[in-house]
């Protein structure tokens, strides 16, 4: 028999953590000055006339190197907890993370085939 009030932490700590956000998004929205004027549609509020365009175009390199830094970070953090508990889990756990880094290595190789790791 599943018991209800086991889950009473739970609800309580799902009820709060939604109130936060909403409680401060409007309480910002009450106490926020309200100040309308042509330097509020300006691009940049200094008082000094933006020159040339604001419109800047990144390399997609950038956001490449960053998305394969993610990509083996969250790795590591996968990793991590299997290793401290290799001895424990046997030899299925560790096929099944041997596959789990062969399948990262091949995303390695594939991108770096496609020059997706060279900065110029």
């Amino acid at each position: 028999m599943l018991l209800l009030y086991e889950y009473d932490i739970f609800w309580a700590f799902l009820i709060i953590s939604s109130l936060i956000p909403i409680l401060t998004f409007f309480l910002s929205g009450v106490l926020a000055p309200i100040s309308k004027g042509p330097e509020k549609f300006s691009s940049y509020e200094s008082g000094i006339e933006p020159i040339g365009d604001a419109w800047l175009q990144f390399r997609i390199r950038y956001y490449m190197f960053a998305l394969i830094f993610v990509v083996f970070d969250v790795e590591t953090v996968f990793l991590y907890p299997w290793s401290m508990s290799f001895d424990v889990l046997g030899v299925s756990a560790f096929i099944e993370a041997f596959i789990f880094v062969f399948i990262l290595i091949l995303g390695l190789v594939y991108a770096w085939r496609k020059g997706a790791l060279e900065w110029s």
